[in-house]
């Protein structure tokens, strides 16, 4: 029979657990939380790109659109970070200890922060899977409870879901989320007491990230014919003026909506798209702008190469 007056039974000494878990951030768990696509950034996870870019003879088969320069796409991502560091961002490195994929760099598909801890993505298709490890490892280092890894047959990108404030967040259905997926985000999110609408993309989108782009608490940019109405709808319902991007040419070519937003109509933008820059200075949006052209050949840009691991806490 268990002598339950001892400490370890239950007895006299016992130390209950009473903390919530998002009570624990900055204690016991590492001190990173999301909630806000635009409150003011403190911190991302970013993975500099090297030997897997070697050899890449056939854009398909990595899901690129060109073969890109690796020694120049290099160079520009250090810009990126430079970029990051000269904004006070703290910037911390994926460093995988085995050659990653291609596409290891797109560290905004891996994982999704909330004010508890990381979603885990679970990319879409073969060629990316298995890069969620090599993120998972690193959080775990920071001290970054992993609240949920999509598993099953769910697929999740994290540039699939939005935070419209820090009770709502948008998640995108389609090519890179799946049903499954998005049913799996959405139940967490409701665990931690966070409502979630579930949009569905058009069969022209690779990510949520490429149709809204969220600059201040009350402003979102989207691209014309990018988003069904429902989703649209969804951000006037939450307090959102809605602007629609000025150059489907700049969004296509120049990746020009695929930024970061620094802070309240603050952003981190690709360089070379004046009409986009235009767009967002008529608002009174600041714009600070860094070279990622040869990014734009492996499909993404500034958005897509940042995890946001960290941002200034807002309140519910």
């Amino acid at each position: 029979m268990k002598n339950t007056s001892t400490a370890a039974y239950g007895g006299p000494g016992w130390s209950p657990r009473t903390t919530r878990l998002v009570d624990e951030i900055g204690s016991i768990w590492g001190d990173y939380s999301v909630a806000s696509e635009c409150s003011p950034l403190d911190a991302v996870l970013i993975h500099q790109p090297g030997a897997e870019l070697a050899n890449l003879n056939d854009p398909d088969q990595s899901q690129m659109l060109a073969a890109p320069n690796p020694d120049l796409l290099n160079r520009q991502h250090l810009q990126l970070a430079d970029a990051y560091g000269e904004q006070g961002v703290e910037v911390f490195y994926v460093e995988p200890s085995a050659l990653p994929t291609p596409n290891q760099m797109f560290v905004a598909d891996l994982m999704f922060m909330t004010p508890s801890g990381v979603i885990l993505g679970r990319p879409a298709s073969t060629v990316r899977a298995g890069e969620e490890r090599w993120v998972a490892r690193r959080l775990a280092d920071l001290g970054v409870p992993i609240i949920r890894s999509v598993g099953g047959n769910g697929t999740f990108e994290g540039a699939d879901a939005a935070w419209l404030n820090p009770s709502m967040v948008l998640v995108g259905r389609g090519l890179r989320t799946n049903s499954d997926g998005a049913a799996q985000v959405s139940s967490t999110l409701w665990e931690l007491g966070i409502a979630s609408q579930i949009v569905d993309l058009p069969n022209s989108a690779m990510h949520l990230m490429g149709s809204i782009r969220i600059v201040d608490n009350d402003l979102a940019f989207v691209r014309s014919g990018g988003l069904p109405w429902t989703a649209i709808e969804v951000l006037r319902q939450n307090g959102f003026e809605v602007r629609f991007f000025p150059s489907e040419d700049e969004m296509t070519n120049g990746m020009g909506h695929n930024f970061v937003t620094l802070a309240p109509r603050k952003v981190l933008m690709p360089a070379g798209n004046p009409l986009t820059k235009k767009a967002l200075n008529e608002v009174g949006v600041t714009t600070v702008t860094v070279d990622v052209g040869e990014v734009a050949k492996a499909a993404g840009a500034i958005g897509c190469l940042t995890g946001i691991l960290s941002r200034e806490a807002v309140a519910r």
